[in-house]
């Protein structure tokens, strides 16, 4: 789990940038790895965008979220931070859990809320399940429903897509 924004603790550092693991967290730094994941992988809001099914695509899901809903979209750091731990716990349910090699991240706002999909070629449909005080894993879909306005499945004649929507206030 990912915790505040500007903690380091749970970030992954990206490669290429020299910086030890003591290293602290910065805006500037976290916007330039987003810019690169910008270039690397696309815009969701534009489109699917594709992403390897490996444990690194959480990072960059993430990045992804926060430069779109922060930057692109102005919305507060509340609701990037929202998303931005919704987006890792369904982009993780997508690697852990359905065998995939690729699955597509999208964002779409629309009047007064935000949609975030996942889509991937499995059918097994996300099992919401309870959750106790000292349990170690199994939390992300207790996350999306506990922080998100609405979630839900939409089965695909080959896969499905996850997604969650969220209130925002329009400008």
């Amino acid at each position: 789990m990912m915790g505040g924004m500007a903690g380091l603790e749970g970030r992954e550092q990206p490669r290429g940038h020299g910086r030890a693991t003591t290293a602290r967290w910065s805006p500037a730094i976290e916007d330039e790895c987003a810019l690169e994941a910008l270039e690397l992988f696309g815009n969701p809001t534009e489109g699917e965008v594709p992403l390897p099914s490996r444990p690194e695509s959480a990072a960059v899901a993430r990045r992804l979220a926060q430069m779109v809903v922060l930057r692109q979209w102005g919305l507060g750091p509340r609701i990037t931070e929202d998303v931005v731990l919704l987006v890792s716990e369904l982009v993780g349910n997508a690697v852990r859990h359905t065998g995939a090699r690729v699955f597509g991240l999208r964002m779409r706002r629309f009047r007064g809320r935000v949609r975030v999909e996942v889509r991937d070629p499995s059918r097994g449909l996300p099992c919401l399940m309870p959750v106790q005080e000292t349990d170690l894993s199994g939390r992300g879909l207790f996350l999306v429903d506990r922080l998100s306005d609405r979630w839900g499945v939409d089965l695909l004649p080959r896969g499905k897509t996850t997604w969650f929507e969220m209130k925002v206030t329009d400008r």
